[in-house]
């Protein structure tokens, strides 16, 4: 099992090297400003006291104001996990097919769960 980062105590130090990135600092998450999350995710992947080398989970809920994206960080090296977090209106194909958000720059975002020309979003609050 690993041991899961502070979030609060992370966010102190990211707000030096990337100001105005961070939303909220949890326990054991960071919510990020959704422009700043590929330099984060970079950053924290090539940082050696982080060294986060595993993407363990993806996924997004959709809150009736926005969407948040969701990603669960791990160190094979340190042992340690963190959660990170963006609200946005787009993102990976699965996601896509469910919730509708999109991932620019993906370079395939054709459906991988539902057909062709399906109808809606199954997973949002608006799906009838």
């Amino acid at each position: 099992m690993t041991v899961a980062l502070s979030g609060k105590e992370i966010s102190v130090k990211l707000e030096k090297q990337f100001p105005g990135s961070i939303v909220e600092a949890g326990e054991n998450s960071l919510l990020v400003k959704s422009e700043f999350l590929l330099d984060l995710a970079s950053f924290f992947k090539a940082a050696p006291e982080f060294d986060f080398d595993y993407l363990t989970n993806i996924t997004a809920v959709d809150y009736y104001e926005y969407f948040e994206v969701i990603y669960q960080l791990v160190s094979l090296k340190h042992n340690h996990s963190l959660v990170l977090k963006t609200r946005c209106e787009d993102q990976e194909r699965e996601i896509h097919d469910l919730l509708g958000i999109k991932f620019e720059g993906h370079p395939n975002m054709r459906p991988i769960l539902l057909w062709e020309g399906f109808q809606g979003y199954p997973l949002r609050r608006d799906y009838l």
